[in-house]
């Protein structure tokens, strides 16, 4: 195959696509779609505008990564971004916020407030066509044989993605960095929280077989009890990561310990609160104690090097501030990694 030109050393053109690669998704061995969505969170919203934020932000960032080298000349694309998702997200947020509001008023008297209910069902219904969009595309271009990666949006929009990974690969393993589990049944009366993303995956797709959660830092009883009880659940909770660094361990040790528990595919589920507070200064959730931004590449590079395949990824709770752009700074550098990465063991050829 031909190579196209694109000079990595020289100033990243801005023509909306994130890296400012010149390639349509057909061309690329990694397509990236991207879920401008955030109807549901529960404190701060804003991760709706982080594609766009971080598009822009990708322009800065250098293209050699030394844990692997030129892979992103196997090509990252961006798939068109549906804007609709966009518009439905901020129309629906005023009755998410609304229900929020009555839900921590009323409590499960809410469920008899017809107010409360009608524009629960509205934002719930707006969930699953979010669900069915990302799918659909994640679908579409899985069945191509590429490997596809989300940009968030808040992190239940990765749903439609590992649901269309689940079923691609089949015995797939998440590697979830989190400050939360996300095991909740529901959140807030919505059927298709942030908070419950990783519950509905198990729930629906039963072809992910392990979720392997690292870095959790805050678990509600029901959520410990529920990792108790499953065999597929795996919590590396930071509490656990600094008791053994404390006493000796090593960041390399614990991360076997990790991979160890990973299945040969691997989506690897990235919310930007996973990581230390200055990382992500504007995100909705804030909570000390998270993983440092080595720590987590260390950790990529730990997955790949065993042999394992990411054969998909999400990127997602990154909330741009005009004022500030370390969140959607970190975030890009943060994608290009998680590219990288995936990419380095595809047999794609070089397209760049």
């Amino acid at each position: 195959m031909q190579t196209k030109e694109f000079d990595p050393n020289g100033v990243t053109p801005d023509n909306g696509n994130y890296f400012g690669m010149p390639l349509s998704p057909e061309e690329a061995a990694l397509v990236l779609i991207s879920a401008p969505w955030d109807a549901t969170v529960s404190v701060r919203s804003g991760s709706s505008y982080a594609p766009d934020a971080i598009i822009e932000a990708s322009r800065y960032v250098d293209f050699y990564e030394p844990l692997a080298p030129h892979s992103w000349r196997k090509g990252i694309a961006t798939a068109p971004i549906d804007y609709s998702l966009q518009d439905l997200s901020h129309r629906l947020r005023s009755d998410a916020e609304r229900v929020i509001k009555l839900h921590e008023e009323l409590g499960l008297s809410a469920l008899e407030n017809m107010i409360y209910s009608r524009r629960l069902r509205r934002v719930n219904d707006g969930s699953v066509e979010l669900n069915r969009n990302i799918y659909e595309q994640a679908r579409h271009w899985l069945s191509q044989d590429k490997i596809v990666g989300l940009v968030g949006g808040d992190q239940s929009t990765a749903y439609g993605l590992m649901k269309a990974v689940g079923e691609k690969y089949g015995n797939v393993g998440v590697l979830h960095i989190d400050s939360r589990c996300d095991l909740r049944e529901q959140h807030q009366g919505f059927d298709f929280s942030h908070a419950s993303v990783m519950h509905n995956v198990l729930r629906d797709v039963p072809t992910i077989t392990s979720l392997v959660s690292v870095g959790v830092r805050e678990f509600t009883p029901y959520e410990w009890s529920r990792a108790e009880r499953d065999e597929r659940i795996s919590l590396f909770t930071g509490q656990y990561l600094w008791t053994q660094l404390f006493e000796g361990a090593t960041w390399a040790s614990l991360c076997d310990e990790i991979v160890e528990k990973l299945p040969e595919y691997v989506y690897i589920s990235l919310d930007i609160d996973g990581l230390t507070i200055e990382c992500s200064p504007h995100t909705g959730t804030l909570i000390t104690g998270g993983l440092r931004f080595p720590e987590v590449v260390y950790l990529m590079g730990k997955v790949v090097a065993s042999g394992r395949r990411i054969v998909g990824f999400d990127l997602t709770e990154v909330v741009p501030d005009m004022d500030d752009r370390t969140d959607a700074t970190i975030a890009a550098r943060l994608l290009f990694k998680l590219c990288s990465m995936a990419l380095k063991e595809h047999p794609a050829p070089d397209v760049l």
